[in-house]
């Protein structure tokens, strides 16, 4: 949360952004005060800056005093690529629920840290923390590592430098032993957790590529015990080569305009990843 200053000298564009990233999952609706609190800015200025967004629609605020997100923010983020990314891949995340009976999620890059764009409950599955919007820790969750393994490098280089929070006493929180997983994962096309995000359960996922762009990353969540987990890799994969190739027909229907959803990414993808040809590679053991 930005701590509230005396010589703020932040733009007012810059300002109204604080604003409005003073909400999120948890705080829905916020007081004035609330607001300009989470926001770091006086009163004064969160209640011009308040009025400027729900006069423009940005904001709104409820009869009892409280702002919220308005109904062109909230176009606004369906215009966002991610929204188009989510759509395209909904009815295969559904198969593959369906097929699996596990939850599956869809994540992308944002700002070191995975993004979750869907998330698909299961009827075998755990209740999940996570819904879209919320974000994921790249080092010790199934999805995150496939995002890392192939996202630029400089990228894969900052987290490794860590701090990596452990979240369970499983988690890898060192640099050589995470380098060695991402490896492996860049090898075979495919990324696993066992407990070291949440105890009890198991993930596993693998990266969504687009010539060597890294789209997003694709994975089932299970609980620990659940038997024959290895053989979801197929229909994962299989949703993963459709999800790929819808992304391909976007960028053909658009062709002036530049892809917008992940980033360029090293190595190439491997045999187990789905690119947009469609084609997968073997099973990892």
């Amino acid at each position: 949360m930005p701590r509230r200053r005396a010589d703020d000298q932040r733009s007012g564009t810059a300002r109204a952004v604080a604003l409005l990233g003073a909400f999120d999952e948890a705080h829905r609706a916020l007081t004035l005060a609330e607001l300009a609190r989470r926001a770091g800015l006086p009163v004064a200025t969160a209640h011009r800056l308040a009025a400027d967004l729900c006069a423009g629609r940005r904001g709104a605020r409820r009869p009892a005093g409280a702002y919220e997100g308005g109904a062109l923010g909230w176009h606004l983020g369906l215009l966002a690529p991610q929204t188009a990314l989510r759509e395209a891949a909904l009815p295969h995340l559904q198969d593959l629920v369906a097929a699996t009976g596990h939850t599956a999620h869809l994540a992308v890059l944002d700002d070191g840290q995975a993004l979750v764009l869907e998330r698909l409950a299961g009827s075998r599955s755990l209740p999940t923390r996570h819904c879209p919007g919320e974000r994921l820790p790249l080092h010790c969750t199934a999805v995150g590592k496939a995002l890392l393994a192939f996202c630029p490098p400089q990228v894969r280089a900052a987290v490794l430098a860590g701090p990596l929070a452990r979240h369970t006493r499983y988690t890898v929180t060192q640099q050589e032993p995470l380098a060695r997983q991402l490896r492996q994962i860049q090898t075979t096309g495919v990324a696993r957790s066992a407990q070291e995000h949440r105890l009890g359960v198991f993930s596993v996922a693998i990266p969504i590529v687009h010539g060597e762009r890294l789209v997003a990353g694709i994975g089932l969540i299970a609980p620990l015990t659940s038997p024959r987990l290895s053989e979801t890799l197929p229909p994962i994969r299989a949703a993963a080569a459709a999800i790929a190739e819808r992304f391909r027909m976007a960028e053909l229907a658009e062709p002036s305009r530049p892809s917008r959803v992940g980033a360029p990414s090293q190595p190439p993808a491997p045999a187990g990843a789905a690119g947009a040809s469609g084609r997968t590679g073997t099973s990892a053991s």
